[in-house]
């Protein structure tokens, strides 16, 4: 978990998140929506030898300097979405958005906390009871 303020992008959040990751399992594959579809995330993952599967946004370019962006990009208009989606395996992206959701529904958006390092505290605490129920 990767707590921030709105002004970081997920990109720039994203090196620390595979780093974590990384050190409690082998990470093989990363599932991301567009918001993770840059050249600099697919040069950090084709550099730990990491599949990246990202859904390219629609404005996408071809001409690009990460040549794993330029072969998703390429698959994802030849493929259209939903062929490319039953390929990768893009799909299974949805249970953790599913378990965002569950999660946003029983402890709403917001924190009561103000400081950064408070809030963390806060859903680290929110994010373990929340584990304890779905493990009950």
């Amino acid at each position: 978990m990767e707590v921030s303020t709105d002004d970081i992008h997920d990109v720039k959040a994203f090196p620390g998140l595979v780093d974590e990751a990384g050190r409690r399992v082998r990470v093989v594959r990363v599932l991301g929506d567009g918001a993770y579809d840059s050249g600099r995330v697919y040069g950090l993952l084709e550099g730990r030898g990491v599949e990246a599967v990202i859904k390219p946004r629609k404005n996408s370019r071809l001409d690009t300097r990460s040549p794993g962006r330029m072969l998703a990009v390429g698959r994802y208009r030849e493929l259209g979405h939903e062929a490319w989606a039953g390929l990768t395996g893009y799909g299974r992206r949805w249970a953790v958005e599913t378990a965002y959701s569950t999660f946003k529904r029983v402890f709403g958006e917001g924190c009561m906390a103000k400081s950064l390092v408070n809030i963390a505290r806060e859903l680290t605490g929110k994010v373990a009871l929340y584990n304890m129920l779905v493990n009950m």
